[in-house]
């Protein structure tokens, strides 16, 4: 690759890690967020919920749009929206704002990632591989590093520091891809002929609607009424009409040519159905263990967020060692046994949390976080395989787009989980239970990969 190349992916790279960077600094600022704005861990969930929504609804959706507008604008808008947004995020007047301001940066973040690979792929023609992989450490490396930096700028400067850490990378990232990335040759027909209505169809802003309404009424429904410890009538008819808008949601996507989440697609691919509904648990169980573990050692064992972040880096760092390792042991053998491995291993993590105590050497934590990194390493390389062997060539970037719409509902699901287990404050009695819980859902993760390498859907490469 030539000189230029080499910037536009850092350009290109200093982007994308925002999304990943956010999303993971926050987990080491729940417990300061509770005591700021005097809330209950179930209400400051909501400072995980509105980041993952948003960004399972942007992305998909940013990437339909830089068909329309150009990835390089769509790029260098989602630079500028970031920049606005952890600007203000820190001015908040109240915690409603921090949700607001925290969604709008989640979109921001998306846009890059939606077209960051793509611009990669068109404007990089060398050496593609090597340039894919260099994104994905900015990528993992981002999600890895993000509780230790959380930790290091709370600790020092409270938690305003989180959001205003994005503006070097912001200020770099825009100043090289305004340089580097070429301006987008779109077709004619797309720029002269797009109507507004064909346009909203094409992105289904119905779909999109009825998802996000649907599904927030449904996360307010179910969390207000565990956090108030009783269930109201209002609680339950705003339950009922997220659970009845996203039947709705089904239905509509079910019937148009072009939508949000082409759910037609699970159906006649079955074997990639059961890698995506795995996918979803193993981001169920890996976030609700990524989240719970820094508020239990802030919240039982009164650990300062500084020695949390440092805490986490074991799992971090042994997801990113993991990661390349795992790649050469899947050329060889295929995803089926790292897959079983990691679902060991995840079980052994569970139970691991459950026998924890109030007294428990730090160390014991340590080898339990590892012990989780390792199995992410495993995954991640894993799972995306396990896509590739299960999904047709024709469909394989629509497979790529529910592949990402299963992480996400995943993160979302387990914020919920740990806000149903938790109600208005982090307990240890709520964490043993969580343990438990994930207990059983790494056995179903063992069982399911047993079942799909004995079916011989994963055979080796």
């Amino acid at each position: 690759m030539n000189a230029r190349s080499w910037w536009l992916m850092i350009s290109v790279g200093l982007g994308i890690l925002l999304n990943p960077l956010n999303s993971s600094m926050v987990s080491v600022a729940i417990p300061r967020l509770q005591h700021v704005f005097q809330l209950g861990f179930t209400d400051v969930s909501w400072v995980i919920f509105s980041f993952y929504i948003s960004s399972a609804i942007a992305q998909p959706v940013m990437g339909k749009a830089s068909d329309l507008w150009g990835r390089r604008k769509i790029f260098l808008t989602g630079l500028l929206v970031t920049f606005v947004a952890s600007l203000l995020a820190p001015l908040s007047p109240n915690f409603g704002w921090l949700i607001v301001f925290r969604s709008v940066q989640s979109i921001g973040t998306s846009m890059m990632v939606a077209v960051g690979m793509a611009i990669v792929r068109i404007h990089i023609t060398e050496k593609q591989a090597t340039a894919l992989s260099v994104l994905s450490i900015f990528l993992s490396g981002a999600a890895a590093i993000g509780p230790f930096i959380g930790g290091v700028f709370i600790h020092w400067w409270n938690w305003h520091a989180i959001f205003l850490v994005n503006i070097p990378f912001i200020a770099a990232s825009f100043i090289l891809a305004w340089r580097t990335i070429p301006k987008d040759e779109l077709p004619a027909s797309v720029q002269r002929n797009m109507s507004f209505r064909k346009m909203m169809n094409t992105i289904d802003v119905p779909g999109i609607l009825l998802f996000t309404v649907g599904l927030v009424a449904l996360l307010v429904g179910v969390l207000s009424a565990k956090s108030s410890g009783h269930v109201s009538l209002l609680h339950v008819i705003v339950g009922l009409i997220g659970l009845m808008l996203l039947l709705a949601f089904v239905r509509y996507e079910l019937k148009i040519s072009s939508p949000f989440i082409p759910l037609r697609t699970f159906a006649r691919y079955p074997a990639m159905t059961w890698v995506n509904v795995q996918f979803m648990l193993v981001n169920v169980l890996f976030y609700s263990v990524f989240f719970g573990i820094p508020s239990y050692l802030q919240t039982v064992r009164h650990v300062s967020e500084f020695h949390t972040g440092i805490l986490m880096l074991s799992l971090g760092l042994c997801s990113l060692v993991v990661s390349p390792l795992a790649g050469r042991w899947i050329d060889k053998s295929g995803p089926g046994p790292a897959l079983f491995v990691s679902a060991i291993l995840m079980t052994i993590g569970s139970v691991w949390i459950v026998s924890l105590t109030h007294h428990s050497p730090v160390i014991s934590v340590c080898l339990a976080l590892a012990v989780f990194g390792v199995s992410n390493g495993l995954n991640n390389v894993g799972m995306q395989a396990a896509l590739f062997q299960s999904s047709p060539k024709e469909i394989i970037g629509v497979a790529s787009g529910l592949f990402s719409t299963s992480r996400y509902l995943g993160t979302i699901l387990s914020s919920l989980l740990i806000g149903i287990v938790m109600g208005g404050k982090f307990s240890f009695g709520g964490f043993r239970v969580l343990g438990m819980i994930l207990t059983a859902i790494a056995l179903s993760l063992v069982f399911m990969s047993r079942r799909l390498r004995e079916s011989g859907q994963f055979q080796e490469s």
